[in-house]
């Protein structure tokens, strides 16, 4: 599967942002294989020290970035696994940012961290495998707004990206 099937009218205006900095040519598995490696690569390749730095007080650490990268894979695969499986019951949004202080990930190791993202892309790998090409593209509601299977998984693909050039942009280089 590739990304230049995927149709605007298979998600929100809204990620936008992430889908569209996927290249046209982008093949799904391979893509998440890669960018497994990306993520566990950038984070563990960040300061200790600036781990838990923040570039304004009410702004998250690096830390819980790769947190908020984490749970939202894992709430989109939950979207897409009901999607794709023909679940019509609309899927409520959620608050990302009410998930990050119960996380506790300022008090995981970077290691713990990454061991945990690759689980769960381990995870997001195997269901989007378990899942025929036809009912990836299955469309449902999530978040008050139409949305397929597939595109559940790619946007996944720019959303830690997105995430890694914040962190470069405003954490980094300062």
């Amino acid at each position: 599967m590739i990304k230049q099937d995927l149709q605007p009218t298979e998600y929100n205006e809204y990620y936008a942002r992430y889908i569209d900095s996927v290249s046209d040519e982008t093949v799904l598995i391979p893509a998440l294989e890669n960018d497994k490696k990306m993520v566990i690569d950038f984070f563990s390749s960040v300061p200790k020290e600036k781990l838990e730095f923040r570039y304004q007080p009410e702004k998250w650490s690096i830390k819980e970035v790769l947190q908020h990268i984490i749970d939202t894979e894992r709430i989109f695969m939950h979207r897409l696994l009901r999607i794709a499986r023909k679940d019509k019951t609309p899927l409520p949004g959620y608050d990302q940012d009410v998930y990050i202080e119960p996380s506790g990930a300022d008090n995981k190791s970077i290691e713990a961290l990454t061991h945990e993202f690759t689980i769960t892309r381990l995870y997001t790998i195997n269901l989007i495998n378990s899942i025929s090409e036809e009912n990836l593209k299955n469309m449902g509601t999530a978040s008050g707004s139409p949305m397929s299977a597939r595109a559940c998984a790619f946007l996944l693909l720019g959303h830690s990206v997105w995430h890694i050039n914040v962190i470069k942009e405003r954490y980094l280089s300062c």
